[in-house]
Order: structure tokens, then sequence, then C-alpha cells
């Protein structure tokens, strides 16, 4: 797998080590949770990527209901909303595109193993 291709998911991962740490999980939780996660990247095997794209997707509806939660708490505040939104959108579809990345590496491990089966190099 292309080392660009892993590196928004990577840089994804860090951002839900940050959201963790802001929720107020110990450390002692989230450092080995996000550097397993970033090691399981880097494994070729077509099933740990489909995992870590699930993974990934996971985390994208995470931020898209973080940005509802905290939408909804600037509006029973009277707080401007707007900034905030945009940017935990964005966040969130930075996710997914991510996740998307991760899917679509997967493809040429998948048909590298099936040559390997049939005999063909």
């Amino acid at each position: 797998m292309s080392f660009l291709r892993v590196l928004p998911a990577q840089l994804c991962l860090l951002l839900l080590a940050a959201l963790f740490m802001r929720l107020g999980l110990p450390l002692v939780l989230i450092v080995p949770l996000t550097l397993m996660l970033m090691l399981a990247l880097l494994v070729p095997w077509p099933e740990v990527q489909a995992l870590m794209t699930s993974v990934l997707g996971i985390m994208s509806l995470l931020w898209v209901f973080m940005t509802w939660l905290r939408v909804q708490e600037r509006l029973a505040y009277s707080e401007p909303w707007a900034r905030l939104a945009g940017i935990l959108a964005g966040v969130a579809l930075f996710n997914a595109w991510a996740a998307w990345l991760v899917w679509r590496s997967r493809r040429p491990v998948v048909q590298a193993m099936a040559g390997e089966m049939l005999g063909q190099d």
C-alpha cells in the first residue's frame, strides 16, 4: 500500500486521539490504541485493510455526531455555530475520504493475491 494513501488515515487517527483527549479519556488508553491502529494501517492484508476502512467510516460517523452535538450546544447558548459546523463537517469528510483511500488501496493487494493463487506472476 502506498504511503501517500495511508497518510490521510494516519492523520485521521491522530485527530481521533485528540478528540478522545478532549472527551477526557485517560492517556493510558488513548496512546496504545492510536499506535495499534496506526500500525494496523501498514499491514497489507485485505482483511486488516477492510477492518481499518470500517474503523475510519465509524470515525466519520462519530465526527458527524460530534458536529451535531456541538451545534446544538452552540444553538442552546445563542452563540455562532456556522464556522464550527463547517470545520467539523470538513473533518468528517476528510475521514470519509481517508476511508475511501484505504479501501481503494485494498484492490491491488487482492489482485496480487489472486494472481499468486492462480500461479501467475
